[in-house]
C-alpha cells in the first residue's frame, strides 16, 4: 500500500502512533489559525464586548444580591473577572470555557435567579463557548501576544551574509 508524500507510516494494525500523529500535524499548533482583522475581527470585538458587559452586569448584581455565601461569591467573581478577560481579549479560550461552565452552573443551580432567568445564563454560556472556540480576533491582547508576526526584509538580503 503506497503512502502519500508526507503522510506518516502506519504502525500496528494500521494505526498511527502518538509521535507520528503529533509530527504529522505539527504538534504545537495554535488554538486559532488566524486572528481575523477587518469586519470579522470587528464582529468578534462586538461579540466580546456584548457578552462581557452582560456578564459584568450579572456579576455585580449577584454580588449585591448574594447573602455572603462563599459559593455565590465565587460564582459571581468568576463571572465578573472572566468578563474582563473576555473584553480585553486576554486568555480568551480559557476565560471563555471557564465562564461557559460557570454560566451552566448558575443556570442549573437551585439558588439561581427566577425560572425565566435560567435561559439567559444558558444563552450566555453558549455565547462564551462560541467566543472561546472562535478566538478573540485581531483587536485583542491575545493577538498581540500570540498572533503571527510579520517580518519585513527591507534591505533584500534574504538570508545572505552581510558584506563587510
Amino acid at each position: 500500500m503506497p503512502l502519500e508524500r508526507g503522510a506518516p507510516k502506519r504502525g500496528f494494525l494500521g494505526c498511527r502512533s502518538i509521535l507520528q500523529f503529533s509530527y504529522h500535524y505539527d504538534g504545537m499548533q495554535r488554538l486559532f489559525s488566524t486572528f481575523p482583522n477587518g469586519w470579522p475581527g470587528f464582529g468578534l470585538l462586538l461579540l466580546r464586548l456584548g457578552v462581557g458587559i452582560a456578564l459584568i452586569s450579572f456579576g455585580i448584581s449577584g454580588f449585591f444580591a448574594a447573602s455572603g455565601e462563599p459559593v455565590a461569591v465565587a460564582r459571581d467573581s468568576i463571572e465578573a473577572l472572566g468578563a474582563i478577560f473576555l473584553i480585553v481579549g486576554l486568555w480568551t479560550p480559557v476565560a471563555g470555557a471557564l465562564i461557559a461552565l460557570d454560566e451552566l452552573w448558575i443556570a442549573l443551580s437551585l439558588y439561581s435567579s427566577p425560572p425565566d432567568g435560567h435561559w439567559t445564563h444558558v444563552f450566555l454560556a453558549v455565547l462564551t463557548a462560541g467566543v472561546a472556540m472562535l478566538g478573540p480576533g485581531a483587536w485583542s491582547i491575545d493577538a498581540r501576544l500570540f498572533g503571527r508576526k510579520r517580518f519585513d526584509m527591507a534591505d533584500g538580503s534574504r538570508g545572505r551574509k552581510p558584506s563587510h
